[in-house]
């Protein structure tokens, strides 16, 4: 495990409820994860992102934490937690875990208190408490990012208090030294237990404008997007940070923080880079992009651009466990997998980090058909299933052929599968020429091989399409509908993620040529 892996890993991202289930209750769980490592070992992968495991009631699938310290029992306990790290790190893959330091669980212990003190108590002072003037009238104009207002009364009626995602999630208050003292503690306790770092889930928004103030507009302001708020973005969140840095960095083994932190510029996002605060935070940009040469151009000379000023390396990811799956943005299919293999190929020849979400190595699409009956997401509820949520890129793996939930567990699965994913099972894929998880194989093994050194932009082969030399290969990506031609760019092709006619690269498709 060499030092500053964290510059230009390849990380998994496993989402614990779909990824395995080993105790055959319909849920993914840690021993489950434990025995897919050698699958993860050959896709050749870096390091895991644990999405959150910690006790909780599940009403936002784990992001709302009622102990920070234990393990849900639907995942199992901690002697299976330390298993699963010590098979993963004898595999050579290191484990970063998600930390959730926005909001609690209504149910932790530090909010039943709240509940049970008197306003203006101590207990209170550590969430954001407001006195009810006007019943009908919350304290600001802010709306949940579930939709809905982001206020909540107290049962007595005489407090409100603040939740920016779901009411059983509220919000700490990051004024609070209390606040501060718990989350450094729960740090040391994962890092004393061996692992390799924290994502940081809403890492933009612990800290509040002072006095509340109202948003511009209706208050909404959506989480996957750019806009400035009054609770995003704020500069006090770096002063946590910088407290953090020092902690970390008292541990041997090279441990790392990724902030998810949804910026409206990358020059806004670089400023959580800098080198007395975190290690990584995501590139979103990509995510919202279109499927054209000219965004993903822009979106990329601005990662590198930003990043270099504050010498951190580029994150570059196309789906994760909140947004549609990049095969189902891209037009679905099979349009829509070519071009997910060759935004993949792309993402893999640049400079920097890439995340892969589990099942994109499989080419899983959105499942778009969930009956409201199955769904679990919050957001689906709070708007009254104007907007259909999460749930669909959430969906458990399939790991085999056949089976009532395809080899992901003994039986069944909390969300169903469609019955088409046999076709795109781990098993069913293995060993397959041309399939897209042998695909991934491929392209990271050559990326590991070929290990970008820069980028420097070549003569485009068309209108739609663009060329680069990383310093180890040339890569060439077609984002247009017709072939351009690609024999200038090389002769000896190293992967290509549709086959070459006369010299031309199909659209939809990626070649990367030998230097």
């Amino acid at each position: 495990m060499s030092e500053h892996w964290w510059r230009d890993a390849v990380i998994y991202q496993v989402y614990p409820r779909s990824f395995a289930d080993a105790n055959g209750d319909g849920m993914g769980d840690l021993e489950g994860i434990r025995s897919r490592i050698p699958y993860l070992a050959e896709l050749g992968v870096d390091a895991i992102w644990l999405s959150p495991f910690y006790a909780s009631p599940q009403k936002d699938a784990g992001y709302d934490v009622s102990d920070y310290r234990r393990i849900d029992p639907r995942f199992g306990d901690l002697g299976d937690f330390d298993r699963m790290l010590a098979d993963a790190h004898a595999a050579g893959i290191r484990l970063i875990v998600d930390l959730v330091p926005n909001h609690t669980s209504s149910e932790h212990e530090w909010f039943q208190a709240a509940l049970a003190a008197a306003p203006g108590s101590p207990e209170r002072e550590r969430y954001h408490f407001r006195d009810v003037t006007d019943p009908e009238v919350p304290p600001n104009n802010w709306q949940s990012i579930f939709g809905g207002p982001a206020w909540t009364k107290t049962d007595d009626g005489k407090q409100w208090y603040l939740h920016l995602f779901d009411a059983s999630q509220p919000d700490l208050n990051w004024d609070n030294p209390e606040v501060h003292a718990e989350f450094q503690s729960v740090l040391r306790f994962w890092l004393d237990r061996g692992v390799d770092g924290f994502r940081i889930d809403v890492a933009h928004g612990m800290v509040k404008a002072e006095g509340l103030p109202d948003t511009g507009g209706d208050g909404t302001i959506e989480m996957i997007g750019t806009t400035q708020a009054p609770f995003f973005d704020q500069d006090g969140v770096h002063d946590i940070y910088r407290t953090w840095r020092p902690i970390i960095e008292e541990y041997e083994g090279d441990r790392i923080f990724v902030a998810e932190a949804w910026t409206d510029s990358a020059e806004r996002r670089s400023l959580y880079l800098r080198p007395d605060e975190l290690h990584q935070a995501f590139n979103f940009d990509l995510v919202l992009a279109p499927f054209s040469a000219a965004d993903f151009r822009k979106a990329i000379d601005s990662e590198i651009a930003n990043n270099a000023g504050v010498g951190a390396p580029c994150t570059w990811v196309l789906s994760n466990h909140d947004v549609q799956r990049h095969v189902t943005r891209y037009g679905g299919g099979a349009q829509g997998l070519a071009r997910a293999k060759a935004a993949t190929q792309l993402l893999l020849s640049l400079p920097g980090v890439v995340y892969v979400y589990q099942g994109e190595e499989l080419g899983l699409n959105e499942v778009l058909d969930l009956p409201a009956e199955v769904r679990e997401d919050p957001t689906f509820f709070r708007t009254g299933g104007a907007q259909i949520g999460r749930d669909g890129c959430r969906v458990p793996l399939p790991w085999t052929r056949e089976g009532s939930s395809f080899g992901f567990g003994a039986n069944g699965s909390w969300l169903p599968q469609p019955a088409e994913w046999g076709a795109l099972s781990a098993e069913a894929e293995d060993g397959t020429e041309g399939s897209t998880l042998e695909f991934y194989r491929a392209a990271i093994a050559i990326r590991k091989a070929h290990k970008a050194t820069g980028l420097t932009w070549l003569a485009d082969p068309g209108e739609d399409a663009f060329a680069f030399d990383n310093g180890a290969l040339v890569a060439v990506v077609n984002f247009g509908a017709d072939p351009v031609p690609v024999a200038q760019y090389g002769t000896e092709v190293l992967l290509a993620s549709a086959d070459l006619v006369d010299g031309q690269l199909p659209g939809g498709a990626a070649v990367w040529f030998e230097k």
